[in-house]
């Protein structure tokens, strides 16, 4: 295969991290923008809501989308009510410290980590998508003949991965609609703003944060349930997941929803290229590299805001 067909190849499946990417990052920041909570934790709700879409479409059996809309309809509100619950039981009572939540946030990895191993087992799950259909791709080229289109050998892709950068989409425009245009979302911003204040005018703050908290983790275990058909579901997945959210956050700014997209599709997009053409290894490293050039020329990140 050519180059130029074998980059779009690589760049198309560059849009499917980034579109998995931008969900999971966005609970993230999420979490930081409303709580200032830096959520340890978080790749292990990503991990929890694939081995719970494993449990969902194993237990329901029959045809495979149906166990998939199951999974994707059941397992993000079920991981944000053990997200909620977990801030009620842990977060809420340390007062939602800086330093005293990063520990109770690596308590809660662990306790969902160990239990998952204890309760599904060591071994990696693979869920079967609901429609994967092999899809050639079309290449065009201006030669001497004038503009023309052929099909290279290779060069495809699935529906299902389509399906996944289309739903990602979806999601983050019901999300920005919901954050832009709802009296949750103004309620949201508000405790975001100065959650003293908020709180002077009736905001129960103590149940925004449970919500965003359960918001955040429901998000990461969407994203789970759109790539565990691509990539099994194990208990020791949520580490990547995680790091990558990280570094998303930072290059888009703490908290700031518009950076933690353009960052989520530039990881994600670089990653998938530089995977392909070169190793997995290199992605990350240039990833760190990126994210050590943020923090010393640019700290409030790419379209994060400074601190007054």
């Amino acid at each position: 295969m050519e180059f130029g067909p074998h980059l779009m190849l690589a760049s198309l499946e560059g849009a499917v991290i980034a579109a998995i990417l931008s969900l999971t990052a966005m609970g993230l920041s999420i979490v930081f923008g409303v709580m200032r909570v830096v959520n340890v934790a978080h790749g292990e709700f990503f991990m929890l809501g694939a081995v719970l879409a494993w449990y969902v479409t194993s237990a329901l059996g029959g045809h495979p989308a149906l166990g998939f809309v199951a999974a994707l309809l059941i397992v993000p509100v079920l991981v944000a009510a053990i997200a909620a619950t977990a801030d009620r039981l842990i977060l809420k009572r340390i007062n939602y410290d800086a330093d005293r939540t990063i520990v109770g946030t690596i308590g809660i990895l662990y306790i969902i980590q160990q239990t998952t191993l204890m309760t599904f087992g060591p071994d990696a799950r693979p869920v079967e998508a609901p429609f994967n259909t092999r899809l050639s791709l079309p290449w065009f080229e201006f030669g001497e003949n004038g503009f023309a289109m052929f099909w290279p050998w290779g060069l495809s892709t699935t529906s299902y991965k389509l399906f996944v950068i289309a739903a990602a989409v979806v999601i983050l425009l019901g999300l920005w609609m919901v954050i832009t245009r709802t009296k949750i979302g103004l309620v949201m911003r508000a405790t975001q703003q100065d959650s003293e204040m908020a709180q002077a005018f009736g905001v129960p703050v103590g149940t925004v944060y449970s919500l965003v908290f359960g918001l955040g983790a429901g998000l990461a275990a969407l994203g789970a349930v759109l790539v565990v058909p691509i990539q099994q579901a194990h208990y020791l997945m949520g580490h990547d997941p995680l790091l990558l959210s990280f570094i998303v956050v930072i290059i888009g700014g703490l908290g700031s929803l518009p950076g933690t997209i353009v960052a989520a599709i530039l990881i994600g997009m670089s990653d998938g290229i530089i995977s392909v053409f070169f190793s997995p290894t290199i992605a990350k490293i240039i990833a760190t590299l990126l994210v050590a050039m943020v923090l010393v020329f640019r700290p409030q990140g790419l379209l994060g805001k400074t601190a007054p």
